[in-house]
């Protein structure tokens, strides 16, 4: 039930949308004045009237039903208070009647949300630095499915570049077969590093040489080429299936090398393409940007080249009502950029392409080069979380059965809930301390939350019937967070912020033990008893889907 959208529905404001209404109702700091607030101060100047009277005029039409108990003017503020034992009827048998698909929607039925992320890049590691747009991603990608959308996962695969004519120079002067298959891609990485500390002119004439036989379609040079796709994928596979992240196309640059020139010719017929110093560009100086450059003086293509291929390639493909793109912030410019040489070539669906900006991730010792070999690999993170969280666990449960699956839960999932915490645009400092806190704003709490939960229910079950007695605060309190959850996966989604559902999880988390610790459960009398079992497993569910939609999964003991 969205309580926001009931009472906005339900007011006649003179001079102002129902949308500004929405959007100015807020939670008040004290919840004995009401549940929900309207501040009538925004709209003394449009109706002329003084914010005492407008709030009393509006409380004097406003008729209460099943869902608004009581509605009360104080101040300029229109309080309202909810029919709480309506509501707690109403929010306990959607969860436990619906369980998994609670907060499930289909307002994305009929509608295709492509979304491009991760975009590992062949023969190199994963770093920490690719943590965001892959943890991102893929907790949109969960999202907008569980709301119904036919969503599609695309990994573009950094497959296109001179820097593969590097490696196969590499490989060849100083590589082992046997050596390679066995290190993998940090065997490979290994090579990269040391042609970038040991190149010469001559190995640069013959790196580009390499890549210009890729190209042609030379049989060695692409061989060894696949085979070194072939480890990537491998490698990054183990960790996508650490994360529970998973794609649809893994479609990537070189994929759209025979795209590209249908996109060149339309640019030329639509006069869109001009001549700088022999390269070919399109002016976007009259739109406040810098050139958008589409073929340098060489006649080689740039990643804005093949980005509008794949655009076109995506809307002929799967015809997307959005096509999202979780890159860093840094790229900000080329999206800019490639999205309004998509609006002058006159294609209507430009407006349909988002840009999803995050900021970056590091640990607390600094940044990281992957050319000068200083970098901090995100399998090492992870594994470092895992061993940190058997630690933990056996420090605080030494008797604890599964130990190492918990803790690879626990680890993984402090890994992805310390990415997605924060609004995705701000940077992030990497702290294992931090991220597995058992008392702070994390994922381990929440988790642990999620088996102190389980634990009551194994002990006292759920039951097949109860009645919902006087609430207390602390019930009341649960109550509402539970009801807000597919209000709050809907924002998440229409703001692209999957950070709304870590901090709806972390709220709920309190709220539960908060109730936990104030309210008897296996030992109140048995009518409440049912009540509070009831209340604990819609909490314990609600909180596996927010994890689940996050990529995470709850322990059952910890």
């Amino acid at each position: 039930m969205d309580y926001k959208k009931h009472i906005a529905e339900k007011l006649i404001v003179e001079g102002v949308s129902q949308e500004e209404i929405y959007s100015s109702i807020a939670l008040p700091p004290n919840t004995e004045m009401g549940d929900y607030a309207l501040p009538c101060f925004k709209f003394a100047k449009v109706m002329r009237k003084s914010p005492v009277m407008i709030a009393e005029s509006l409380a004097s039409t406003f008729v209460c039903d099943e869902h608004i108990s009581d509605v009360s003017a104080i101040n300029g503020y229109l309080n309202f208070k909810v029919n709480k034992l309506g509501l707690a009827d109403r929010v306990l048998k959607s969860v436990l009647e619906q369980g998994e698909k609670y907060g499930s929607s289909t307002m994305g039925n009929g509608k295709t949300v492509c979304i491009d992320y991760s975009s590992v890049n062949i023969a190199k590691p994963f770093h920490i630095g690719h943590l965001s747009t892959t943890v991102l991603g893929g907790a949109l990608y969960k999202l907008f499915k569980y709301l119904g959308y036919n969503t599609v996962g695309i990994n573009h695969l950094g497959d296109y570049g001179t820097q593969f004519g590097k490696l196969i120079c590499a490989y060849k002067r100083w590589g082992n077969k046997e050596e390679v298959e066995q290190g993998g891609i940090h065997a490979i990485n290994e090579l990269y590093v040391r042609f970038n500390n040991e190149a010469t002119e001559e190995m640069e004439v013959e790196a580009r040489e390499y890549f210009r036989l890729i190209e042609s379609g030379d049989k060695e040079a692409n061989e060894i080429f696949e085979w070194f796709k072939s480890l990537t994928l491998k490698y990054v596979q183990k960790i996508y299936d650490k994360l529970g992240v998973t794609f649809d196309s893994y479609a990537g640059e070189r994929f759209y090398t025979d795209k590209m020139q249908p996109v060149i010719d339309e640019l030329k017929e639509k006069n869109l393409l001009v001549e700088s110093d022999g390269a070919q560009i399109v002016d976007l100086e009259p739109y406040g940007m810098a050139p958008c450059l589409i073929l340098r003086s060489d006649g080689a293509s740039l990643y804005a080249t093949r980005d509008l291929a794949a655009a076109l390639y995506r809307k002929n493909t799967y015809d997307f009502d959005k096509c999202l793109y979780v890159v860093a912030y840094q790229q900000n410019l080329h999206f800019k950029q490639f999205f309004k040489v998509l609006e002058l070539m006159g294609k209507p669906w430009a407006k349909d392409m988002v840009h999803v900006a995050y900021g970056m991730v590091s640990l607390e010792d600094g940044a990281m080069s992957t050319r000068k070999g200083k970098v901090v690999w995100l399998e090492d993170v992870i594994n470092k979380c895992v061993e940190k969280a058997h630690s933990v666990i056996n420090e605080k449960n030494p008797n604890l059965e599964n130990k190492e699956d918990i803790a690879e839960k626990v680890g993984v999932g402090a890994v992805i809930f310390g990415a997605l915490y924060n609004n995705k645009i701000k940077d992030i400092t990497f702290s294992y301390d931090k991220v597995l806190n058992f008392e702070g704003e994390t994922g381990v709490y929440v988790q642990y939350t999620c088996a102190r939960a389980n634990s009551v229910i194994q002990k006292g079950g759920i039951p097949e019937s109860y009645a919902i007695p006087q609430l207390s605060v602390a019930e009341t309190e649960v109550i509402k967070a539970l009801a807000d959850f597919p209000s709050v996966l809907k924002d998440a989604a229409e703001k692209y912020e999957p950070c709304l559902i870590s901090r709806f999880a972390v709220d709920l988390a309190q709220k539960f033990n908060k109730f936990y610790f104030d309210c008897k459960i296996l030992t109140a009398e048995d009518g409440v008893k049912q009540f509070r079992l009831a209340l604990t497993a819609a909490t314990l569910q609600t909180l596996k889907n927010a994890l689940g939609i996050l990529g995470i999964k709850a322990p059952d003991k910890m």
